[in-house]
């Protein structure tokens, strides 16, 4: 089921099978997607990179993050635009920047337990059957549907990991710290940039994350800019250089340097073994 208008505003909410499976590959540019496994288990790759969710887990997906493959049983999937739903605009409604969306710490995947499981389904039930009105409320009933999705998955992202422990003013920095690596990953490469813009000493960011993640600033930094560079030397014609000045790296041995003490390999074998594993 889609939801379109004349604004360029969309919405789908579809039921995935092995047979219509290849609908996900169908992303647009500021699209969102999220995909909730129902079946025993789905395999997906995603800039090249394999994950495995079991039943009752949702990944959560930008644009940036190129599906390659999935293999299925079953399973639901939402897709909205920024133009449907913004929700950098509507953070304060929602709270998910920063966390499901432009979290900059990897793809995030939630598991809904049986405790909750009721209020999802019920949720995806209400939207199904919205999807099928034809009034002028359609639309403003559809994002209220989508927030209540996107709330219940904070919820369940939030006391599955330490920061239930924090206070919200904390939990809200870690959010705005993931949101700006988001966007200066490329070009800024040391926590100082991010601690200063967030009127903060490097000291206790890492502080801060080491009570909520295993993961210190600097890694998450790290991390963001591997999964640019391994969409950039997969997918573009770009070379090695090009790639490694578009991250913000003055030289290519440098970024070599970096890359394969990430990856285990060089960027040109990467790029070697990727596309041979593609013909």
């Amino acid at each position: 089921m889609v939801f379109e208008n004349d604004s360029n505003e969309h919405l789908w909410a579809i039921e995935l099978n092995k047979e219509n499976s290849k609908i996900v590959f169908d992303v647009h540019e500021t699209d969102m997607t999220f995909i909730w496994n129902t079946g025993e288990q789905m395999n997906l790759t995603i800039n090249s990179v394999p994950y495995q969710l079991g039943r009752n887990q949702i990944i959560f997906l930008t644009e940036y993050y190129k599906i390659d493959a999935i293999d299925l049983e079953t399973a639901r999937m939402v897709r909205f635009n920024q133009p449907f739903y913004c929700i950098i605009n509507h953070d304060n409604e929602v709270g998910s920047k920063g966390l499901l969306f432009f979290g900059a710490t990897g793809v995030p995947i939630i598991s809904i337990d049986e405790s909750k499981l009721r209020e999802f389904e019920i949720s995806w039930e209400i939207f199904c059957t919205e999807m099928g009105q034809t009034d002028i409320l359609k639309k403003d009933m559809l994002q209220s549907l989508l927030k209540r999705l996107l709330i219940l998955s904070v919820r369940v992202l939030r006391n599955s990991n330490n920061l239930h422990k924090l206070e919200k003013s904390q939990v809200d920095l870690i959010r705005e710290f993931n949101f700006l690596v988001e966007g200066h990953f490329s070009k800024h490469h040391d926590v100082a940039f991010y601690a200063s813009k967030l009127n903060k000493s490097p000291k206790t960011l890492s502080n801060l994350f080491s009570i909520a993640s295993s993961r210190p600033p600097l890694n998450i930094i790290h991390d963001r800019i591997m999964i640019h560079a391994r969409r950039q030397i997969i997918y573009s014609n770009l070379s090695i250089k090009e790639i490694a000045y578009e991250l913000g790296y003055e030289d290519v041995q440098t970024f070599s340097r970096f890359f394969k003490n990430k990856e285990g390999v060089s960027p040109v074998q990467y790029r070697e073994k990727n596309r041979t594993l593609q013909n």
